[in-house]
């Protein structure tokens, strides 16, 4: 699908995601605007129009998808509801932005993709880190030899989040209907995805979910490990109920080690033969602005984008795996009857 003008944008979910990291990087990106936003609560909708200058504004998702005003579709609504609002973007045959995870599984990943592959239109996810200078110095270092042969890559995140956690009172991110699980979903699938960019396809996973501490039903610790094509062996780790924080990547090679966080800013590190080397590569204000520009660009002919249904679905597989033998099948609406899931604590 090519435009020769401007792609003009209908948001369905303009929350908070939308205010800083993307809606204003449509408006910003080259060739791209923001014609129309929807909320399901109308007050809401019509006061970000209002702030965000944008012309049109309706509380009926169908009504947006359906807007021939509108080029292509961002959904930004929690991912329990990407799926239908997929399929009604496929069936009105426009491109979509999904935001990430993709979805609360890989079936339901699966059902997008193949959606879009029969209308004959794009499906784009928003792991933005792909189009994030440093990340893209991360793999460019990897991808040149700076390390040598790959070896190994690790990956360490920990903070408390099981404080201050209100069981009566969840956020979407806890209840595994709107997010199909837990914290893996909304801030893991973030590095999967870009060991999956920079190392390539995970593969061999295995792994274990737990819930150690927290006072809900999902899980709050994953372990797993994997390989890589290139015969690289990783590993990575999340504790969310730990008083330590810690984020870290690391890929080590048979001559260096390259070191970088999944969610600061900090300098990317490169420590190869006694020397260390910093990548000052701070992240633009709309940390989005870089992906949705590469997307813009493949609608309008001049480029591609690095974040599609099938490298998102590939993420989305790996965290299945892991997280099956908690919550026993990721097929159905398993998300119904947490008393069932293999893994949960009585």
């Amino acid at each position: 699908m090519s435009h020769p003008g401007h792609v003009r944008w209908g948001i369905v979910g303009c929350g908070n995601v939308t205010e800083v990291k993307s809606g204003p990087a449509l408006q910003r990106a080259e060739g791209s605007a923001l014609a129309a936003v929807m909320r399901r609560t109308a007050a809401l909708a019509e006061d970000y129009a209002r702030r965000h200058g944008v012309p049109r504004w309706t509380a009926d998702a169908g009504a947006l998808i359906r807007d021939p005003g509108v080029d292509a579709v961002y959904v930004a609504t929690p991912p329990g509801t990407h799926l239908a609002y997929a399929l009604q973007v496929a069936a009105a045959g426009k491109p979509a932005y999904v935001e990430k995870p993709m979805a609360r599984t890989h079936q339901e990943c699966r059902l997008m993709v193949e959606a879009f592959r029969a209308a004959g239109r794009p499906l784009f996810v928003a792991y933005y880190r792909r189009a994030l200078p440093r990340f893209l110095q991360a793999r460019r270092l990897v991808e040149d030899g700076a390390l040598g042969r790959v070896t190994h890559a690790a990956y360490r995140y920990s903070e408390p989040r099981h404080r201050h956690v209100d069981p009566a009172n969840l956020p979407w991110r806890l209840q595994a209907e709107h997010s199909g699980g837990g914290l893996l979903l909304d801030l893991g699938s973030h590095t999967l995805d870009i060991l999956d960019f920079i190392l390539g396809p995970l593969r061999d996973v295995t792994g274990r979910a737990e819930n150690r501490a927290s006072p809900y039903d999902v899980e709050d610790h994953v372990a797993l490990r994997f390989r890589t094509d290139a015969g690289a062996e990783g590993e990575a780790a999340w504790d969310f109920a730990c008083q330590e924080r810690a984020d870290l990547i690391e890929i080590r090679g048979e001559r260096g080690r390259v070191a970088l966080s999944t969610f600061g800013d900090e300098p990317v590190l490169l420590q190869r033969d006694g020397r260390e080397e910093a990548f000052d590569l701070p992240n633009p204000p709309h940390v989005q602005q870089p992906l949705i520009q590469t997307i813009v660009d493949e609608l309008r002919g001049r480029g591609t984008c690095p974040s599609t249904g099938e490298s998102a679905a590939r993420t989305s597989a790996v965290m299945d795996a892991v997280l099956e033998g908690y919550y026993g099948r990721r097929r159905g609406e398993f998300w119904r009857d947490p008393a069932r899931w293999p893994g949960r604590r009585a």
